[in-house]
């Protein structure tokens, strides 16, 4: 037995999505403040505290910060201004 279903996408359309150009890339990470951005997905929190300590073993002359935004699926345009005038780049997590 065949049998057609349609499935909606309960998300709606999603947004035009416009290329940008990477961010230069530093020439030493030493003396640098490198914030790593927990954005809230499962296990995001366990992963950027493993990178912190990976970073801190290995290279213990980077600050690595972990930054949380007030909430998931959200701008927290606090939190990146903060990002921008302290640190000198950032890693984001997104989920795993």
């Amino acid at each position: 037995m065949s049998q057609q279903i349609t499935v909606h996408d309960p998300r709606g359309y999603p947004p035009k999505v416009v290329g940008k150009r990477l961010a230069p890339r530093l020439s030493t990470l030493d003396g640098k403040t490198i914030y790593l951005v927990d954005c809230l997905f499962d296990n995001t929190d366990v992963f950027m505290e493993q990178l912190r300590q990976w970073f801190a073993e290995r290279l213990p002359a980077v600050n690595t910060p972990i930054a949380r935004p007030k909430k998931t699926w959200s701008d927290d345009e606090e939190m990146r201004k903060a990002i921008a005038a302290d640190g000198d780049g950032a890693i984001l997590a997104v989920g795993l």
